[in-house]
């Protein structure tokens, strides 16, 4: 007799439970671990979609260059589950880096918008679009002038509403001196003694554009790779925003 140990394939808890059958006759398994996500699961999908390997895949790819249709060539799955996968991240995204929040030391956090001094940021706004060129999707975002880290990030149009939105997430940081361009709503809405406008201190958060542009498929200026919903485009680079700026790997 040869018995078979079975474990969660989520998080590797080797107490469970069998929980009934599935309609093709497989056994389907209860994990014991309350704090597990996943409510049951069978040793042998049929379909590769369901394995957590590769709904784990779906996210890495997604955030390393990879479109929809590409990730469901090489996983061998729906482009529909890529994109269904890709949606149930959307409310574990976060807008505003909390490690950087929650660890604030005032005496030593500078956010870049425009220059460096304590307590400084640099803001600017990053042009896209989704489906056509027609419809413009800016991404706006802080960075700390020291360390090159987004502090916090909203998407919408070019528009005053917008930034006033980026500017409430970024409250929370004390944030005493502003780097900016020319844009307009700078103008109107930061104080002018608070902020710096030029483009000799903005030159990291310029540079992040340049690595956004790179790693994501999305933000290319010359492609055939877009978004044809705001909701898949704020995904994808919010996904981005949240593993490598962030440290949250959702």
């Amino acid at each position: 007799m040869v018995l078979i140990p079975v474990v969660c394939p989520a998080c590797g808890y080797d107490k469970v439970s069998k929980r009934g059958k599935t309609e093709n006759d497989k056994q389907r398994y209860l994990c014991q671990n309350t704090e597990c996500p996943v409510s049951s699961f069978i040793l042998d999908y049929d379909y590769n979609g369901y394995l957590p390997d590769v709904k784990k895949k779906i996210i890495d790819m997604a955030i390393n260059g990879s479109g929809i249709r590409d990730t469901a060539r090489v996983l061998k799955i729906s482009p529909t589950t890529v994109i269904n996968e890709l949606k149930k991240i959307e409310s574990r995204l976060e807008s505003v880096n909390l490690t950087v929040l929650n660890n604030l030391n005032k005496s030593e956090i500078i956010v870049d918008v425009q220059k460096v001094e304590d307590d400084a940021a640099e803001i600017d706004e990053m042009w896209s679009y989704v489906w056509s060129k027609e419809h413009q999707r800016w991404l706006w975002h802080a960075i700390d002038h020291k360390t090159g880290k987004i502090l916090a990030y909203t998407f919408g149009t070019r528009k005053d509403e917008v930034f006033l939105k980026l500017r409430e997430l970024l409250e929370p940081f004390g944030i005493s001196r502003f780097y900016t361009d020319d844009w307009g709503a700078y103008e109107r809405h930061l104080p002018s003694e608070q902020q710096t406008v030029g483009k000799a201190n903005t030159q990291k958060i310029e540079r992040k554009h340049l690595t956004l542009r790179t790693r994501i498929k999305r933000l290319a200026r010359k492609t055939i790779c877009f978004s044809k919903l705001n909701k898949m485009h704020d995904i994808v680079i919010g996904l981005f925003i949240n593993r490598y700026e962030f440290g949250i790997l959702v």
